[in-house]
């Protein structure tokens, strides 16, 4: 696929934003030299063009090809089938680079070859079995298309903290409320969770977890039950709710839609909390009624934005 017919691929970005709500994502599909199929999420692809000239660095961690100079800035170049030691990839680095922008960081990943870009349901996009997880954990998330192949969505977050390394966690204050604090948080990369634990613990916040939307939904709506039941104030059991926006089955946008839309979650904001950090990402939140929105992975970030509304 030449430059300009694989650039055309990621116009009309204004016409995704209709996305939220919808419970509907876009995938750039795309190859290692392998059999298999990989997807990722148009909203991380800035551009997609053949693999230029990369400068060699040294003690760069194994599958970061080296670096390139793109519009004056210098990204590192990531050969994704090495990165991942995918079995079956050809020797060479891949022809194709597709620049990606995420988590407030810009990337170069080197592929075989693009394909196309598809609509999935996000119900239709399934947390990976175990013997499917392959690549050290790297794959996030499986979906089928209509031929019957599958599609192995990467964690890509991981991928660029394993190369970035991760943030240092902050010296943070308990959080002092007069009153006992429950976060209910839902994501489905263990990066971004092991980060939010992380924060939740140092703050001194108790907190219940869920691995997808759909999962998250289920467990509001049983503890909004049980409150509704008891006659509890459902805020005086969970004083925030964080989503984040890519998660299987259910995406964060259609969740936080179905909070906003139930006034037993009255008084209750939602932070989304992703790596889709535009601000076209951010329209869409605030379109569903996110409170707030903050980008991963910075957990001073994270730790000063739940204070914030704690103190309420």
């Amino acid at each position: 696929m030449n430059p300009l017919e694989s650039n055309k691929l990621l116009e009309a970005v204004d016409a995704r934003t209709k996305l939220a709500g919808s419970n509907k994502m876009e995938l750039l599909l795309f190859s290692l030299g392998t059999h298999e199929t990989f997807g990722i999420n148009v909203f991380k692809v800035r551009e997609v063009s053949p693999t230029p000239p990369i400068t060699l660095t040294p003690n760069m961690p194994a599958g970061v090809e080296g670096v390139i100079s793109l519009r004056g800035s210098i990204i590192p170049v990531i050969s994704l089938a090495r990165f991942i030691k995918l079995d079956g990839a050809p020797a060479g680095i891949g022809g194709t680079m597709i620049v990606t922008e995420f988590s407030r960081h810009t990337q170069g990943f080197l592929v075989q070859d693009v394909d196309r870009i598809i609509r999935v349901d996000w119900d239709k996009v399934k947390p990976p079995e175990n013997m499917l997880a392959g690549q050290d954990g790297m794959i996030t998330a499986i979906t089928e298309l209509d031929d019957g192949r599958l599609v192995s969505i990467l964690d890509v977050e991981r991928v660029l903290v394993e190369v970035l390394g991760e943030k240092a966690m902050p010296n943070l204050p308990k959080v002092e409320v007069g009153r006992d604090v429950t976060v209910f948080f839902a994501d489905d990369s263990s990066v971004a969770r092991k980060e939010i634990v992380s924060v939740l613990d140092k703050l001194g916040i108790k907190y219940i977890q869920a691995y997808d939307g759909k999962e998250a939904w289920e467990k509001l709506s049983s503890i909004a039950n049980r409150a509704t039941a008891e006659r509890i104030m459902l805020r005086n059991q969970i004083q925030l709710i964080l989503v984040d926006a890519e998660m299987p089955e259910m995406d964060g946008y259609v969740l936080t839609r179905n909070i906003k839309s139930d006034h037993r979650f009255d008084g209750i904001p939602v932070v989304m909390h992703s790596s889709l950090s535009s601000e076209a990402n951010r329209t869409m939140g605030q379109q569903v009624g996110v409170d707030a929105y903050v980008a991963k992975f910075d957990p001073a970030v994270l730790a000063d934005t739940l204070i914030a509304f704690l103190r309420r």
